[in-house]
């Protein structure tokens, strides 16, 4: 069943995000701004303001503002540091975060709109600084490393884990301890590809609250076994 609230993204989103990524300049951005406005914006702004609330039932303290800068996240790219120069994003990424700023620090609940897929489920993509010894000592600990597991047990299979990024345990850890692929690991997160169509699904947004649901365990755990912040 769709939700009152929201009804799929429209035609739109789609045509704007394939448009920006077949001819990412400030030109075309600007021809199509009324497209921006009608695909970007205003449906994210919608999709944040009816499964924003309803995310509390599964974990009430997650955070959302349905704004860009907000959950919504800004189209233009940072090019001040980077070799690729386009001025656009060709994505849309909706982010619902913990703590009390809005930040990367937390778990939360993400979906990424492209031209031709879509993304989403929960977690954290990378750990920085004390974030990563914290959870490299959740891996190791008895307690929260036994919670870890239970908590891969409850969405492997189903949905991708992501977050092994290094190739070998880091130096002082075991390498042969039952845990040590976590170990590689310097984010967490359980997520899910789809085809970028089902987005404009009636029904999409009890999917994401499914989606969301389901891989959910991931996110509690570095809630409550990393970060401290539940």
């Amino acid at each position: 069943m769709a939700s009152d609230g929201f009804g799929g993204f429209p035609a739109e989103t789609l045509k704007f995000l394939r448009g920006i990524d077949e001819r990412n300049a400030k030109a075309w951005f600007e021809q199509n701004r009324d497209l921006y406005e009608a695909g970007y914006v205003a449906p994210a702004r919608a999709f944040v303001e009816d499964i924003g609330p309803r995310l509390r039932k599964i974990s009430p303290g997650v955070q959302f503002e349905a704004r860009v800068n907000g959950s919504i996240g800004r189209i233009n790219r940072d090019v001040r540091f980077s070799k690729d120069k386009r001025p656009y994003k060709n994505h849309l990424d909706i982010w619902f975060w913990h703590g009390g700023r809005k930040g990367w620090d937390c778990p939360g609940f993400y979906l990424r709109i492209a031209p031709t897929r879509i993304f989403l489920g929960s977690g954290m993509h990378g750990f920085e600084g004390k974030l990563l010894d914290d959870f490299r000592r959740a891996v190791v600990s008895d307690a929260a490393g036994a919670r870890l597991m239970a908590a891969i047990n409850a969405v492997d299979g189903q949905y991708e884990i992501g977050g092994e990024t290094r190739k070998s345990v880091p130096r002082g850890f075991d390498a042969d301890h039952p845990r040590a692929r976590f170990l590689r690991h310097e984010g967490l997160y359980a997520g899910i590809e789809l085809p970028a169509a089902i987005a404009e699904a009636p029904d999409f947004a009890e999917q994401a609250l499914a989606h969301f649901a389901a891989t959910w365990p991931i996110g509690k755990w570095l809630l409550e076994d990393v970060t401290h912040a539940g």
